[in-house]
């Protein structure tokens, strides 16, 4: 198993940010009371939305219910200032592939970058803009496409709102690896609390950052993680309806809530064993515009790992 695999530790937070927030309260809500459970039912429901993939070559239909083993998408969508309606780009794309029989899930990262086929679009593109053109539908078959296995269930998370999730849960602490400064705001080296506005702006530096677009989701994972200790915190269960609230107001997924408590009953073991991977690949311009092309070695090995995952 490569070390990309072993990085357990990392990729279970970058799971759990986006499935655990989210899922968070489902863990504690057992003897909390009917209040708290109607509220996370209810967030549930608002942040529930369905996907048009009737033409879809590879679409099927998967039992969570017979514990059989799926993929999900995982979007990090920045659509800019609150209260914008344009879909906005995927700045954050992740595949897991969640395997109830080995326990084990396995995530893999995508370079935002990647040139790719945009189905639906006819062009090729860099595989972030299938949000905009056609919103989760689009980037589950452009993935899809491009791994060569089923994309059974997206999970998107507007990083917008995450200045106001961080501020509903009272702020989050981070460990800065270098200092810089990004819109007038320095950031030292080392741990530190960030309210909301201070977080987002940490989260998008990205041409300072020696590792890129690599260096910037680390950070990303950072701020995302720091909101799931909040969360599962004394004081989260405390401000849990402006948390929920927040949730509800920027996070969508084709996962009803009946889906989420099967995942966090019969999948429980699997996302405890989290293995990761990144897809990784080299930059290059094409008419001014900086590409990253996926060897086709490369390729194979990610859709191989993932294949198996879902066998």
């Amino acid at each position: 198993m490569s070390k990309q695999k072993r990085s357990t530790s990392r990729s279970k937070k970058i799971l759990l940010s986006l499935l655990g927030i989210f899922l968070a309260l489902l863990l504690v809500i057992v003897g909390i009371g009917a209040k708290m459970y109607y509220d996370v039912r209810s967030t549930a429901n608002d942040a529930y939305e369905s996907v048009d993939r009737d033409d879809a070559s590879n679409k099927r239909q998967v039992s969570l219910s017979d514990q059989e083993p799926f993929s999900i998408l995982l979007l990090g969508v920045d659509t800019g200032a609150l209260g914008r309606t344009e879909q906005g780009r995927s700045d954050t794309m992740m595949v897991a592939t969640v395997n109830p029989s080995s326990d084990e899930v396995l995530l893999v990262s995508l370079p935002r970058d990647t040139y790719a086929e945009i189905v639906g679009h006819g062009t090729q593109d860099k595989i972030n803009h299938a949000y905009a053109f056609g919103g989760a539908a689009m980037s589950m078959d452009t993935v899809a496409e491009l791994l060569d296995i089923p994309i059974d269930h997206y999970i998107t998370i507007n990083m917008q709102g995450i200045e106001t999730l961080v501020d509903a849960v009272g702020g989050i602490e981070v460990n800065n690896p270098f200092e810089f400064t990004y819109e007038k705001k320095t950031f030292p080296k080392g741990q530190q609390e960030l309210d909301g506005e201070e977080a987002l702006k940490y989260s998008r530096m990205r041409y300072d950052d020696p590792e890129g677009d690599y260096g910037r989701q680390g950070r990303q994972r950072q701020i995302i993680t720091g909101i799931a200790k909040k969360v599962l915190s004394t004081k989260g269960l405390t401000n849990y309806s402006s948390i929920l609230k927040t949730m509800g107001q920027n996070v969508k997924t084709d996962l009803t809530f009946t889906d989420m408590r099967t995942l966090m009953g019969d999948y429980r073991a699997a996302f405890g064993n989290i293995q990761s991977d990144q897809l990784k690949g080299e930059g290059f311009m094409q008419d001014g515009v900086s590409y990253q092309r996926i060897d086709p070695g490369e390729l194979k090995r990610v859709q191989e790992e993932l294949k198996a995952q879902l066998k």
